[in-house]
């Protein structure tokens, strides 16, 4: 077991050190002691920070990935990870749509894109609710916290 302080688990992992601090508050990992005034933990906290990466990189929340923690050793629920498979399933179609959408918007040869019957119908399935507000990617900082504290 090779002990790692939490700058080298920043640094190997690729998450802030202030967001290994939040993980920590919320259970998601655990450091094994400290040394001085910085956090120890195992190095098989690197795999554990990659179960999270995969599960935040399928839209799970922090609270989901928590959740399948619970026990201490990962139990991953083979029914919700069909149901969100299911999800992106959905979205893919969506976002296929919209970008089909905004690509004959792009080259389309009518006058206004108001006489376009294809527009027109990319607007009223958007005023119908089929698509919902792409957002963009989400980064990798540390989440944000009303109260943070300064820890080591």
């Amino acid at each position: 077991m090779r002990e790692l302080d939490i700058g080298e688990v920043s640094r190997r992992s690729g998450v802030s050190a202030s967001a290994l601090r939040y993980y920590e508050e919320i259970g998601l990992i655990r450091p094994i002691g400290r040394r001085g005034l910085r956090r120890q933990y195992d190095e098989a906290v690197l795999e554990r920070l990659a179960l999270v990466a995969l599960g935040r990189a399928a839209g799970f929340s922090l609270e989901e990935i928590a959740s399948i923690f619970a026990q201490g050793r990962p139990r991953i629920d083979r029914a919700r990870l069909a149901a969100r498979a299911d999800e992106l399933d959905a979205t893919i179609r969506t976002l296929a749509a919209m970008r089909d959408g905004l690509r004959h918007a792009a080259a389309c040869r009518a006058p206004s894109h108001l006489e376009c019957p294809t527009f027109r119908r990319l607007m009223r399935a958007a005023v119908a609710g089929a698509f919902e507000p792409v957002m963009a990617a989400p980064s990798r900082a540390a989440p944000k916290r009303s109260r943070a504290r300064k820890r080591a």
